[in-house]
Order: structure tokens, then C-alpha cells, then sequence
């Protein structure tokens, strides 16, 4: 009973800026990168697809470790892994700054997503526990500061650095909010008495190297398997097995085990279990929807990427707004209403971005923007409270491994899924397109008369219809990009809005109210 009540000694909004420090700036660093990717190839003479493997390995090594943070906590005590990742993530952020080949960079990223993988769920324990029951939806808001800001600021910040001075200052920016986070948490953090008081079993290596292949395997899926054809290629097949092998036999093995490494038994509790499950889609929708709008506005509208990162932006607006107004209201209103209304506006924002043209003016998007941004915080913040307000303090942890984990992989798989649709969209609308064309099509004709005639001021007849006939290929590549696009954005809306009535299936009592009782 005393580990129910205990408090800690310090305020709980000093081990919240102390906390949230460390996971804002490893969220972030999932995408901050990305838009740096061909610089980063130009600099250490490897060609792009090679580069984003700088991407690939983060999120490998961060995976593994993400669920499996609680047990590193309860050996090593909470503060103490938490300070150790810390500075394991910060020295690699400089690692990586300096590098000057591949395989450097590629080993700090690696070391780097390990250090960070214990960051979110730790990170997510501490506030859930420091604040009282009353005051955790305030504590979740500022969480969704970190998991759900991030990034959406993560491209934006990546574009500016890299533009402004260079792509190493991607990885530098983290080393003094590292030494920061490092001096309030030395300060103000302290292991609740059932982190102390733990017993935890040896570490379950077996379990940890199922994770690590199904989890690395996963990635590789998801990351290689529009540019390898998916199934069509050797490595994907082998990879895709060894994924479906090493799943089930994690599973089994964290189910038979007496002291598992992650105790998926956790997932028992039905709010958890739905929760991680609308986790995973929101996932899916966060990561989907900030990779393929800036896209958009870079391959068709010909936006550079600080430009397209700064047309997105307003969405952080959105979600700081609402992650701060949903923390303020939480305890006064339904926790269920409030994520079905956070997946009803993320879908209806989804099918009005749907609507985007090769014509649109650089904010013209700003409303829907703003919607998807408020509607990503709205989701997070009391699905995460339901999904963890009935378990009890100890099980946290665990849970929050788990649940953090399953957004990660939502991600991968939104932005897998995202990327695919648009690429093989794009093939099946421009034969839409061409069958739709014939020679007695009489706008075709019309078409490559203006153009011939404009093209035969500067060429002669023959050259001036070559072009007349090139630039309408390229009209039609974009208005058949443009369609892919918005396939992506209305099978979103889709996916979001069937989602958003098994809100309802989550039990009232969970939350803060019940925790209060």
C-alpha cells in the first residue's frame, strides 16, 4: 500500500521538464535525419539508398530496447538507466556529427537508437506516477509535446539545420539538451520504492535475441520493400520468414518464461490491449501523414526542404494547443469521447487534405494542417491515459514499453504503406491516363498544338513537337503522382474512422477518474 502512495520529493513539473528534455529530443531524432539523408550520402560517397540506412539501423536498435527498458530499470534502478541512456545517446549524436564514412555513421546510429530506446517508455513511467491521479492528464499532455510534436518540428528543424549550415548540426543539437536533461534529472529524479525494492530475474537472453530479429527484420520489411519489389525479391521473402519465425517463437517464449523480459501477459487487460492496438494505427496515421504531405509539396510543387518543412509546421501549432487543453480537461470529461473525437477530426482532416491540387497556394492547406495537428494530441493523450490508468504503478513500465513500442512499429508500417501506395498508385493512374487518350481525343490535340507552337520559338518543327510531347508526359507523371497522393490521404480517412467508434469499446472506468476513486 505504500508503494501505491508514494509521492516524490521533489515537484512533479521540475521531473517533467527533466524527463521530457530527454524524450523530445530521441522522438525527434527519428526524423530530423531524414531530410538530411542526401547530404549525409554526398558527404561520406555512398548513394542515397545506401544512406538511409542511417534511418534503418536508429529505429532497428531503438526497437529492441524500447520494450525491454523495464527490466533494464529494475536492475540498474530507473534514474541510473535513464541517466545511462542519456549520455550513451548523447555521445553517439557526436559520433555521428563527425563521421566522414558510411560505416562510422551507420555504427553511431545503431548505438545511438540504443541509447534512446529506453527513453520514451521510462520517460512516460516517471510522469504517470509523479503527478497525482488528478493531475496525470496534464502529465500526458506534455508527453504528447514529445512523441506527437516531435515530429512533426523533426523535418522542419532538420531542413533549416541542414540548409542554414550543415547536416552534422542534425546530430550537434542534441549534446547540450542532453547535458541539460543529464544536470535536472542528476536533481530531481528518485526510484519510486518498487523500483528499489525489485527483484528482477536474469536477463532473459533468449527473449532479448527473438526481439531483436523479428524487430530488425520487421524494419528491414518495411523499409526495403517498395525499393526491392517486396516479395519479389530474395531478401525480402527470407526476411519477411525470419520475422514471422522469431514473432512467434518471442511470444511463446515471453509467454512460458516465469520472469519474461517483456511480460506480454500485461496485454490481458483489455484497455491496454485496444489501447495499443488504436496506438499502433495512430502511429500509422502521425507518421503516414508527415511523410507524404512534405513530399507533395517537394516532388510536385517543387518546394525545397525547409520550404515544405515550414508548410507543414503549422500542425506543431495544432498539437502544442491541444496537448495543453486536453491535459487541462481530461478529468473532467470521458477519456472515450475525447479519443473519438480525436480520431473523427485526424480523418476528416485526412479526406480534406484529399482534396489538394497541383494549383494549391503555399497555405492552403493550413486549416487541415492545424486540424491534424490538434486531432494527433487530442488522440494521444487520453488513449494513453486509458490504455495505462488501470494498471498498477509497478506494471507500468512494462506496459508503457509495450505501448510505446507498437506506435514505433505503426509508424514504420504507416510510412512503408504510404510510400508504397504512392509509387504503385502512380503507375496504375497513368494508365488510367493513356487509356483515357487516343489520337481523336480532341484536349490532346488542343494540348500538343499550344505546346508545339511554344516550344517552336525556340526549335524547329521537328524538335518543337519532341518537347510539346515530353512536357505533356511530365503533366501527366504529376497529375498521376497527384492521384496516388490522395489515394494515401483517403485510405488514412478510411483506416481513422473505423477506428474511431472502438473508442467506446475501452472500459468507462479507466482513466483518471478511476484512479481518483
Amino acid at each position: 500500500m505504500a508503494d501505491q502512495n508514494w509521492k516524490p520529493s521533489h515537484s512533479p513539473w521540475l521531473i517533467a521538464i527533466a524527463v521530457m528534455l530527454a524524450t523530445f529530443m530521441e522522438v525527434i531524432d527519428t526524423s530530423i535525419a531524414s531530410v538530411a539523408v542526401p547530404y549525409i550520402a554526398g558527404s561520406v560517397s555512398s548513394t542515397n539508398n545506401q544512406a538511409e540506412w542511417v534511418l534503418t539501423v536508429y529505429l532497428i536498435a531503438n526497437a529492441v530496447f524500447l520494450p525491454s527498458s523495464n527490466w533494464f530499470s529494475e536492475k540498474f534502478g530507473r534514474k541510473r538507466f535513464l541517466m545511462a541512456s542519456i549520455v550513451v545517446f548523447t555521445t553517439a549524436s557526436f559520433a555521428c556529427g563527425i563521421a566522414h564514412s558510411l560505416a562510422f555513421i551507420l555504427i553511431a546510429r545503431a548505438v545511438q537508437g540504443a541509447g534512446g530506446g529506453a527513453l520514451q517508455p521510462i520517460s512516460q513511467a516517471i510522469l504517470i506516477e509523479s503527478f497525482p491521479p488528478e493531475k496525470r492528464g496534464q502529465a500526458l499532455g506534455l508527453f504528447a509535446l514529445g512523441v506527437v510534436v516531435a515530429p512533426v518540428v523533426g523535418p522542419t528543424l532538420g531542413g533549416w539545420l541542414t540548409d542554414a549550415a550543415s547536416w552534422r548540426w542534425a546530430f550537434y543539437i542534441n549534446i547540450p539538451i542532453g547535458l541539460l536533461a543529464l544536470l535536472l534529472q542528476s536533481r530531481f529524479l528518485e526510484d519510486p520504492p518498487y523500483i528499489k525494492n525489485a527483484k528482477p530475474s536474469r536477463l532473459d537472453g533468449v527473449g532479448l535475441g527473438f526481439l531483436a530479429l523479428w524487430s530488425s527484420c520487421l524494419q528491414f520489411v518495411c523499409d526495403k520493400g517498395q525499393e526491392d519489389d517486396w516479395f519479389g525479391s530474395t531478401k525480402i521473402r527470407w526476411a519477411f520468414a525470419i520475422f514471422v519465425i522469431t514473432f512467434l517463437l518471442f511470444i511463446a517464449r515471453e509467454l512460458l518464461h516465469d520472469k519474461p523480459l517483456v511480460d506480454i501477459r500485461a496485454l490481458c487487460n483489455r484497455n491496454l490491449a485496444l489501447g495499443s492496438l488504436l496506438i499502433f494505427v495512430l502511429g500509422a496515421g502521425i507518421y503516414g501523414i508527415t511523410t507524404v504531405l512534405p513530399l507533395f509539396f517537394q516532388t510536385l510543387l517543387g518546394y525545397d526542404a525547409t520550404h515544405a518543412g515550414l508548410s507543414v509546421a503549422p500542425r506543431g501549432l495544432g498539437s502544442i494547443v491541444a496537448a495543453f487543453t486536453v491535459g487541462l480537461i481530461l478529468s473532467k470529461v470521458d477519456a472515450r469521447k475525447i479519443v473519438f473525437l480525436g480520431f473523427s477530426l485526424l480523418a476528416a482532416a485526412s479526406l480534406w487534405t484529399a482534396n489538394v491540387t497541383l494549383d494549391i497556394a503555399p497555405y492552403s492547406l493550413i486549416w487541415p494542417i492545424v486540424i491534424s495537428g490538434a486531432a494527433m494530441s487530442l488522440t494521444f493523450v487520453p488513449l494513453s491515459n486509458v490504455a495505462l490508468g488501470t494498471l498498477p504503478p509497478a506494471q507500468i513500465g512494462n506496459a508503457s514499453g509495450i505501448f510505446n513500442l507498437l506506435r514505433n512499429i505503426g509508424g514504420s508500417i504507416g510510412i512503408s504503406a504510404a510510400n508504397t501506395i504512392a509509387q504503385r498508385h502512380q503507375q496504375s493512374h497513368r494508365n488510367e491516363i493513356v487509356h483515357s487518350l487516343s489520337n481523336a481525343n480532341p484536349i490532346l490535340h488542343r494540348v500538343l498544338l499550344n505546346a508545339t507552337q511554344m516550344m517552336s520559338l525556340h526549335a524547329g518543327p521537328e524538335k518543337a513537337m519532341l518537347r510539346a510531347y515530353a512536357l505533356t508526359n511530365t503533366a501527366l507523371n504529376k497529375q498521376a503522382q497527384l492521384w496516388a497522393y490522395v489515394d494515401d490521404f483517403r485510405y488514412l480517412a478510411l483506416l481513422l474512422a473505423i477506428c474511431a467508434p472502438l473508442a467506446f469499446v475501452l472500459k468507462k472506468s479507466a482513466g483518471l477518474k478511476a484512479s481518483a476513486a
